[in-house]
């Protein structure tokens, strides 16, 4: 067993389990929110290298079930409809991982969590953003930058993703697949990065294992939810989240 938890006390791995568990329930819900969920949790009560080991396989295993949930054959058409997107994130994540990290983290996580809590309270306020045809390939490469980009320097993809999936009025339950495969593959590419950075090691993979199945059994209880949930609601709370997420990122710059 690895030295993280070894050493943990168990009033703190219990805790780990409840914001893994809480973070799945989300994802499950409204399809993001995981690595946010668990990188501000986890964070506050562990080495934020280990937060980040720990979300790693669980976020990985999440976005797998979620891509593949309605079969291979919706996931397949999902990527085929999408695919400049999913390029363009991965494309920017394999860079920004190497180029970002001269930036101060105040001012990147400022100028992601500003807009994108803006976007989304205007939104839950009656205002549409709807990206008309001519202009898709604009969003794709505005939203897909800025998810590549996030996703390379901090693991977490969702703002930009959803905001680019909700401004083409997509179907929810191709939403929720779209955005399954980029975290997947995100998570898949990150995987490998943080095994040569030796984030991802002897010591921190059994814990990072182990919170498989608290994000597996919360994502569950939050898919009976989202299947139970009409296109409107789906949206308000996703856009809920949406909000919360992008203060969040504001509250991690200016703090």
């Amino acid at each position: 067993m690895g030295a993280v938890l070894e050493t943990l006390p168990i009033t703190i791995l219990a805790a780990a389990i409840a914001v893994t568990m809480f973070g799945g329930f989300v994802k499950g819900a409204v399809g993001f929110a995981l690595p946010l969920i668990m990188m501000s949790g986890l964070a506050a009560i562990l080495p934020p290298e280990v937060a980040l080991a720990g979300l790693i396989i669980p976020a990985m295993v999440a976005n797998m079930w979620q891509a593949f949930r309605q079969g291979l054959g919706g996931a397949v058409e999902s990527v085929k409809r999408h695919w400049p997107f999913i390029g363009i994130v991965l494309v920017c994540m394999a860079i920004s991982a190497q180029l970002v990290l001269s930036l101060p983290q105040w001012l990147f996580f400022t100028v992601i969590g500003v807009p994108i809590s803006l976007y989304s309270a205007l939104q839950l306020l009656g205002w549409q953003l709807r990206v008309p045809t001519e202009r898709r390939r604009l969003a794709v490469w505005l939203f897909g930058g800025l998810a590549g980009v996030f996703g390379g320097f901090s693991a977490i993809f969702g703002p930009p993703t959803v905001a680019y999936l909700i401004s083409l009025d997509t179907e929810k339950s191709e939403q929720v697949r779209v955005q399954g495969m980029v975290y997947f593959l995100g998570n898949v590419l990150l995987f490998g990065s943080h095994l040569r950075s030796g984030v991802l090691n002897a010591d921190t993979i059994p814990f990072s294992l182990m919170m498989v199945v608290p994000a597996m059994l919360g994502m569950w209880i939050g898919f009976q939810v989202q299947d139970r949930m009409d296109r409107a609601t789906f949206l308000k709370a996703t856009l809920v989240v949406l909000l919360l997420a992008g203060l969040n990122l504001v509250r991690r710059g200016v703090m």
